[in-house]
């Protein structure tokens, strides 16, 4: 197949950026994908590799020279790495594309048309599907509260996950079927204006990793844009291919949810808020205590959410400030 890059005697009207980390394969195939669907306008793809050990780098460069592939000497995290890609775009707007997404037919067209179609959205994102084409909902979120924190914290989320009053951050129920908006477009599917994109200043930095799009979007929401996804968007995604440890994957979750608090919300709503996050990682070691106990071995659920607990110092310290020693 041959794959081409943008036309040099038209303008760039979209530039995709891919962040990779330690997944080549998926990496290889989410561009052929890419290529093999391309958007219905010129377009550009900028990869930036956050130093894979994997030699991703030295992969993507043969396979795709027409890609613009930014080497990174160190592991900068997925903010400051879009960040860095996104001062080469060209585009009038900016897709940023996770690394583990595999492009369907009508993926970009879809999403492309959705944009032109509402174009005072100034964020678009689309319908998220697992490998099997079932739906993934985790292509947009409603924002975190106190209230969601609670649920979450006593176990009404999961035991709830299709109620809107339980699982409000999920949307409950909602299959993610008609045009909507939400207060979160999720970052491995996100459209936005270069224009707005530049007046943020990009995502936050201070984000290693996770929640630094619920910050772009809270923040574009209060400059006037109203993030929103159809169903005519559809691609598949696998979701958190690049974590090492189911551990290491929750620990980072909660250091940007933490730093999200603190960006956001009062100071006594964030003392609540990190009281919750306490109350569900230790609720969580008990249960997990528990269940061990009844049984002959003590399992990996034990050993998961007690390294979650005894990392408690360094979640709760977000991400802009150094973590605390472990317990």
């Amino acid at each position: 197949m041959a794959f081409v890059g943008p036309k040099d005697d038209q303008p760039v009207e979209l530039s995709i950026i891919v962040i990779s980390y330690n997944t080549k394969v998926l990496t290889l195939e989410a561009l052929a994908s890419l290529f093999r669907f391309p958007p219905p306008v010129n377009f550009e793809v900028i990869v930036l590799d956050n130093k894979s050990p994997d030699a991703s780098a030295e992969a993507i460069a043969k396979a795709f020279p027409q890609v613009e592939l930014i080497a990174h000497p160190t592991n900068v995290g997925f903010a400051k790495a879009n960040n860095i890609a996104a001062e080469r775009a060209r585009g009038r707007r900016l897709l940023l594309l996770n690394p583990d997404t595999v492009t369907l037919e009508n993926s970009h067209a879809g999403h492309w048309a959705f944009a032109e179609r509402e174009p005072e959205r100034g964020i678009w994102g689309g319908r998220t599907l697992f490998p099997d084409l079932t739906l993934n909902p985790t292509s947009c979120w409603r924002r975190m509260t106190l209230w969601s924190l609670l649920c979450s914290a006593l176990g009404l989320t999961h035991m709830f996950p299709n109620s809107r009053l339980f699982s409000s951050e999920a949307y409950g129920d909602w299959k993610r079927d008609k045009v909507a908006d939400v207060d979160v477009v999720t970052g491995c599917f996100l459209m936005i204006d270069t224009a707005l994109w530049r007046r943020l200043g990009g995502f936050d930095e201070a984000f290693f990793m996770y929640a630094e799009e619920a910050d772009l979007c809270l923040r574009a929401k209060a400059l006037g844009a109203r993030p929103g996804i159809s169903p005519e968007a559809e691609i598949v995604h696998m979701g958190g291919v690049s974590e090492v440890t189911g551990v290491d994957k929750i620990v980072r979750t909660v250091r940007g949810r933490v730093t999200l608090m603190r960006k956001h919300w009062s100071p006594p709503a964030v003392a609540l808020g990190k009281a919750l996050m306490l109350l569900w990682s230790g609720l969580r070691l008990v249960g997990s205590r528990f269940i061990s106990g009844r049984r002959d071995e003590p399992g990996a659920s034990g050993a998961k959410w007690r390294e979650v607990w005894s990392r408690r110092g360094e979640w709760l310290a977000g991400y802009d400030a150094p973590p605390k020693a472990r317990t």
